[in-house]
């Protein structure tokens, strides 16, 4: 029998103490397997309400299972970061506050790492609606809302898969991250201002690019509850305008092989053009989704110029933008698991 691996599984989270513990429970209460050691981690990212006393009180409810990582900078890729500077284990695990992991969570992923070739995993998300979802929701845009599955087979991430490896239900083996490096903090959400996103996507292809083994596994199920506050147009046009922008800027170091015009990948321009012109002649004759998804995406279109010529941190080099995002560097002796893991980690100011 190999020995046990732990698995860290960290928990970014900004000012949602009222989903915090229920989202932490799940782990801890998930089917164990025998082949991890599961220990979770919340970084508190610039919280101002009670998510560090619902820290506290976890850590008392479950010795030696909880730590807090109190991260004053604001974004979610700075939290993975010190997150993951914080913990040693041999996985590193990423759920979001507003999921609960399925039950066979950590069984499913302990079964898969018990093959040394798989270097980091990912699955499906399944919506928990707070309320119906309106009959103008687009079925091409349910990303927006954190919606995931690329079906019910298992299979290995790569050119030929239909998404990426999603932030909010991902486990990679430390050693690969450090070899990846660390999120991109100029990408991934940091306010409501400005919903910028891509950083597990940037990630992703530099996982691909090093030659990393990935597996899509169906069982490995997170369960995202989609906030009332998420279901209307005003929303979803900022969603998708901000991602356009972090895609503008991931593009100087991810750029698509495809023909681009104006530094913009042809195909949106296409879209967009498309869409503009039925909007023009057939919107009368057509369902609301499908309208919607064709105003979106002229928003993608916009924030895709926006991010690539206009916003300051697209003005880097890509040299400079390589620099910035690699800020953070991850040590191969990053962290100390042996026992203290009621510890408080303070991450620099």
């Amino acid at each position: 029998m190999p020995p046990r691996l732990r698995l860290d599984v960290l928990i970014p989270t900004h000012n949602r103490a009222a989903m915090l513990e229920r989202c932490v429970c799940s782990v801890l209460l998930a089917h164990p397997s025998a082949a991890l050691d599961v220990h979770v981690t919340v970084v508190c990212n610039a919280c101002t309400d009670g998510s560090e006393g619902v820290v506290r009180r976890l850590q008392g409810a479950y010795p030696g299972r909880v730590s807090l990582v109190l991260e004053r900078r604001k974004g979610k890729s700075k939290a993975l970061n010190a997150g993951i500077l914080a913990t040693a284990g041999d996985l590193v695990g990423m759920i979001d506050d507003d999921e609960e992991v399925d039950p066979r969570w950590v069984q499913v992923a302990g079964d898969a790492f018990m093959d040394p070739t798989i270097e980091f995993v990912g699955g499906p998300y399944v919506p928990i609606w707070a309320t119906p979802p309106p009959d103008w929701l687009p079925p091409d845009y349910l990303a927006v809302l954190g919606v995931s599955d690329n079906g019910s087979m298992s299979r290995p991430y790569g050119g030929d898969f239909p998404g990426i490896l999603k932030g909010g239900n991902a486990i990679i083996r430390r050693a690969t991250l450090y070899k990846a490096g660390p999120y991109a903090d100029h990408l991934g959400p940091g306010s409501f201002a400005r919903l910028l996103s891509c950083e597990d996507e940037d990630m992703y292809w530099r996982l691909i690019g090093i030659g990393a083994r990935g597996q899509y596994l169906p069982d490995l199920v997170i369960y995202h509850y989609i906030a009332e506050a998420r279901l209307n147009r005003e929303y979803y046009r900022k969603w998708c305008f901000w991602r356009g922008v972090s895609r503008g800027l991931m593009d100087r170091r991810h750029p698509l092989p495809v023909p681009y015009l104006a530094g913009v990948p042809r195909f949106l321009w296409g879209r967009a053009a498309r869409g503009l012109l039925r909007l023009a002649t057939t919107a009368t004759r057509r369902a609301a989704p499908e309208n919607f998804a064709d105003e979106l995406r002229t928003w993608d279109l916009a924030g895709f110029l926006y991010g690539r010529h206009i916003y300051s941190l697209a003005r880097f080099s890509p040299l400079q933008t390589r620099r910035r995002s690699g800020a953070v560097t991850f040590p191969q002796n990053a962290g100390d698991p042996a026992g203290d893991d009621d510890r408080e980690i303070l991450a620099r100011q």
